[in-house]
């Protein structure tokens, strides 16, 4: 199971902190099983919001690519029409350079 996100876990703890608070007031409950039922609603919720945040796609080599093999993601990533998918996501391959000699 993937780490949740940190805006993840902004809203589910807002979530179960204001959740908390409104049930309670609106409730006007005492009772220690009252509370207990609406901290466990309140922790319910929040989870359903946590878990239903949407989460940001990964960038990089790991990256699921579409069915049609198109590239995915910002627009300075788009290839030209003369590139295929995987030219325009691999760089060139680096060569030695004369202005920073190897010494032995």
């Amino acid at each position: 199971m993937p780490r949740p996100t940190a805006a993840q876990l902004a809203y589910g703890s807002a979530t179960v902190i204001v959740s908390t608070i409104a049930m309670l007031l609106l409730s006007q409950t005492s009772t220690g099983l009252g509370v207990a039922v609406i901290s466990a609603a309140a922790l319910a919720l929040g989870l359903l919001v946590a878990l239903t945040v949407p989460v940001p796609r990964r960038r990089g080599r790991h990256a699921a690519r579409t069915a049609a093999g198109a590239p995915t993601g910002s627009a300075g990533s788009v290839a030209s029409a003369g590139e295929t998918a995987q030219d325009a996501r691999v760089p060139d391959p680096r060569t030695a350079s004369a202005e920073h000699p190897v010494h032995h």
